[in-house]
């Protein structure tokens, strides 16, 4: 774990420059603003270890899958999120010498992220071989109001010596990924044009054809007045810039402005993306950075009103859930429903796709609370726009009858996975999809989605459960074989308790969206049995009668479920028995090894529990919490969130807080030592949750929110805010009770500690109720 981030309640501060830290504090400093992404790789040249990383929404590569491609049914390639365009360089010399950081004397270096207002800055002073001494001081953010443009401030002063700066602002799309297949680059030139103070380069992707112009515009200050410069321009394959060299004075800042868009085919027609470009550009460099800059700030700060969490007492859980905020917030906006939330957002390239099952199972309740139902619909209308592809994905491993698998990764569709153990057998991603529809209509009360989008949906998932179960003579029951669970430390095992109980919760769940949907719009169901070729009575038949002789594995004398089959069979050891040498267990072991080891990545069993947790009584939770959780190593990003929740609820509080912490600070600590690849975006939603379903206990029943908040030791207070069916409440929970207040027009229900509450809008009431100290 390191600790060298300073704690700072809206700020992300590194003092000091590491160049061993450098990767990590890249992947932590990005930002973005949904349309597209930058890590925090310098301006200037820098020489030392880095991952260049710039990132257009909706662009990817068909990779040749590596592995098992000679199987039938194995995906045809791996989707590669690509690394586009450089846009943030800027070349600097001074006099004859080459400024960069991995050859300079550094000193005074800080780099912060601003989150309330959106925006990186970063200081230092270099001292070059020569003994010349320049301060610099840069700002950057990628535009929120202008969502495909970012700008760029760039201050420099000598220190000891006058003389003069040669500046090369560029734009390089002579870029590769860090784990491209013998350095293999993916991107070729389409068009390049380069002018005094303007550049334009449009690169179009090998296979997938996409093409993104990328645009700049430079501006020259100093002594806060316009310099007229004499620019050389640049062009070579892939590259374009524009050279100028400025005389300065000792203590005599030159600024430099640079204002960038990136514009994809996926939004504009080919032939017009230039012409595009070179408006946004206009549209930007007229309003200059300091306009450009104060309206992020005022965007940034409604999106704060609607999501913020405010912790009192506690800085550095403070520091945590704003982070972790600030990132999805800049990942996804929901404005466009082609789009989704891939694990490392604009942060990294390590995982291909963009859409896996953690959007569903840990973003969704984040977006419900805190932004406009649309964004949530159309995270499942991009599922429903899908479906084809998924009950496509099911007939290639042989199941019939529109039964549909949604694969477990993917950028457009299709299953793009490149390991067996997960493309074939993690299955249980079908029933996080299935859940989130469940609860995005008991969350907004939106009925008319099962009607329009949902009923195809679940019936695919329901068709291939049905199939995907087998009836075991020996059991004379029905079984579930060869799956992998949530906990990827094991594979291929039978009677994964956690899929086997969320296939029977989908075909539950699928029977009960029939009813309504038949009740509520015959018309519309019709429709769909015709479409979907639904056989009725033969098909509900199936499914009561697997209902009704499913084997789920238990432990009697334990009073546990199993995880699977002979799950107990394992070595009885625990993660406290573990040397601090082996973990994380996936750096340090052999695959063998994990998969024979009792140690369990992320909530497997406990997951179900969370998803569920109505259907089990305390003591049930608390004796499966009790078994699994000292078995866990927590080396997925998803598991300290669910572990937060459920250790809340069952009124644990040390370890409620201990996997806040954990899953708050995931990436700011490193926790992992994976960082360096990118932020774990999805589960910062998870983070989300660990606050507002752990802490504050909130859960919708019967179409009211409940809360049974408690206050962690460490903390005076946290408030929140979520919206609801119209309502946009901030519940505050300090040491008296919890403050609910309505900041809408409209009244509403609650219910606090089990006792009703109505607040009326624009009012206040406090449930009133004592902490233990």
């Amino acid at each position: 774990m390191k600790n060298y981030i300073k704690v700072d309640e809206w700020n992300i501060i590194e003092e000091g420059f590491d160049p061993h830290l450098n990767k990590i504090s890249e992947s932590i400093f990005s930002l973005g603003n949904g349309r597209m992404g930058q890590r925090a790789n310098f301006e200037e040249t820098y020489t030392g270890e880095s991952l260049p990383g710039n990132y257009v929404a909706g662009v990817y590569y068909p990779d040749k899958t590596r592995v098992g491609w000679w199987k039938n049914g194995y995906p045809e390639y791996f989707a590669k999120v690509l690394n586009a365009a450089n846009w943030i360089g800027i070349d600097v010399k001074i006099d004859d010498e080459t400024l960069d950081l991995h050859t300079a004397k550094i000193s005074d270096f800080r780099r912060v992220l601003n989150m309330r207002e959106g925006y990186l800055q970063r200081s230092f002073t270099a001292e070059l071989p020569s003994g010349k001494q320049v301060k610099v001081n840069t700002k950057r953010f990628c535009s929120i109001v202008d969502d495909e443009a970012g700008a760029i401030c760039y201050r420099i002063t000598p220190l000891n010596f006058s003389g003069n700066f040669t500046f090369t602002p560029f734009i390089d799309g002579d870029v590769k990924n860090q784990d491209a297949n013998y350095d293999e680059k993916f991107w070729e030139e389409v068009t390049k044009e380069v002018n005094t103070d303007t550049a334009f380069l449009t690169m179009r992707t090998k296979k997938t054809a996409f093409e993104v112009c990328t645009g700049m515009q430079i501006a020259v200050y100093q002594n806060g007045q316009p310099v007229e410069v004499q620019s050389q321009t640049i062009q070579r394959e892939k590259y374009v810039a524009s050279q100028f060299t400025v005389a300065t004075k000792q203590q005599e800042e030159t600024v430099i402005f640079k204002f960038a868009a990136n514009l994809s085919s996926e939004n504009y027609p080919k032939e017009q993306l230039l012409q595009h470009c070179r408006e946004v550009i206009q549209k930007i460099s007229h309003k200059g950075f300091d306009q450009m800059l104060q309206e992020q700030a005022k965007a940034w700060i409604a999106k704060w009103e609607e999501s913020d969490i405010a912790i009192e007492g506690d800085i550095t859980a403070q520091q945590g859930i704003r982070f972790n905020i600030f990132q999805l917030n800049q990942t996804y906006t929901g404005e466009d429903a082609r789009l989704n939330i891939g694990p490392k957002g604009f942060t990294g390239e390590k995982y291909g796709g963009t859409t896996y099952w953690d959007t569903e199972a840990y973003c969704v309740p984040f977006y419900l609370a805190t932004a406009d139902p649309q964004v949530t619909r159309n995270l499942l209308i991009y599922r429903y726009k899908h479906l084809q592809k998924a009950i496509e994905n099911a007939e290639k491993l042989g199941f019939t009858n529109g039964a549909a698998l949604y694969p477990m990764v993917t950028i457009n569709g299709e299953e793009c996975h490149n390991e067996w153990e997960i493309t074939f057998e993690e299955i249980h991603r079908n029933a996080a999809i299935a859940f989130a529809i469940y609860n995005y209509v008991r969350y907004t009360g939106d009925a008319a989605y099962l009607n329009e989008y949902g009923l195809e949906v679940l019936l695919g998932i329901a068709r291939f459960w049905a199939q995907r179960v087998n009836w075991s003579e020996a059991k004379q029951q029905y079984v579930m074989l060869g799956v992998t669970g949530p906990n990827e430390y094991e594979n291929n095992v039978n009677n994964n308790w956690y899929t086997s109980t969320m296939a029977l919760w989908c075909l539950e769940y699928t029977l009960e969206a029939i009813e309504k949907v038949k009740n509520n719009s015959p018309d519309k169901f019709a429709a769909i049995m015709q479409h979907t070729s639904f056989r009725e009575q033969e098909e509900i038949a199936q499914w009561q009668h697997i209902l009704q002789n499913m084997y789920l594995p238990v432990d009697e004398e334990r009073g546990i479920f199993l995880q699977q089959d002979n799950y107990l069979d394992k070595e009885n050891i625990l993660v406290k028995d573990l040397k601090p040498a082996d973990r994380p267990l996936n750096q340090k072991w052999s695959w063998d090894r994990i998969l024979r080891s009792p140690f369990i990545k992320q909530a497997d069993v406990l997951q179900g529990f969370y998803f569920l947790e109505d259907r089990f009584d305390l003591e049930i939770m608390r004796r499966n919490f009790n078994f699994y959780e000292p078995r866990t190593v927590h080396e997925s990003s998803l598991s300290p969130c669910v572990h937060a929740i459920l250790a809340a609820k069952l009124g644990d509080e040390e370890r409620a807080y201990q996997f806040y912490l954990r899953t708050s600070r995931l990436d700011l600590d490193d926790y992992n030592n994976d960082t360096e690849d990118g932020c774990h975006i999805t589960s910062m939603a998870g983070t989300w949750m660990s606050v507002v379903e752990g802490f504050g206990g909130m859960r919708v029943r019967k179409n009211q929110l409940h809360f049974n908040p408690f206050l962690p030791g460490k903390w005076q207070s946290f408030s929140f805010k979520v919206g609801f069916r119209g309502v946009l409440l901030n519940i505050k929970v300090s040491k008296v009770g919890v403050q609910l207040t309505n900041q809408s027009g409209k009244d509403i229900s609650v219910v606090v500690y089990d006792k009703p509450y109505e607040i009326k809008a624009k009012a206040q009431v406090l449930a009133e109720h004592e902490f233990a100290a």
